[in-house]
């Protein structure tokens, strides 16, 4: 329950933080896009910041069935499927694509690539782990 308590409550915050961005929020956003030259590699609009916002507390959610938060009875499988791929989707994030992104990447010279190095790529990971935990609980 505890891993799965901090898996949600660290969606949540990402969520929120999202939720700033898309509103116009300007603080961590340029330090969160991958870039190369000095130039971001995509510009993600309001609308898909709140995309990925609603994905986070949707993940946040199913946590929260799975570790009894919120109740749904007889969703326990659903519930148990949903993890271990959100899970899947974390540690695929954390090695990343082998270019910009990940624990392999090759380019590390941006202001992202090194935070991604020290934070997001082991947040990631961490993220994966707790998930993981909670679902085979």
């Amino acid at each position: 329950m505890i891993a799965g308590a901090a898996a949600a409550i660290i969606l949540s915050l990402l969520a929120v933080i999202h939720i700033y961005w898309a509103a116009g929020g300007t603080i961590g956003k340029a330090a969160a896009i991958p870039s190369r030259d000095s130039k971001p590699l995509f510009a993600p609009t309001p609308f898909t910041t709140i995309l990925v916002a609603f994905g986070l507390l949707a993940m946040a959610a199913l946590i929260a069935i799975k570790i009894g938060w919120i109740p749904a009875p007889g969703i326990s499988t659903f519930a148990h499927v949903g993890l271990l791929l959100m899970a899947a989707l974390f540690l695929l994030r954390a090695i990343g694509d082998f270019r910009y992104v990940g624990f392999f990447k090759r380019h590390r010279d941006s202001r992202f690539a090194k935070l991604d190095t020290v934070v997001y790529s082991p947040l990631c990971l961490l993220i994966a782990c707790l998930i993981t935990v909670s679902a085979n609980s």
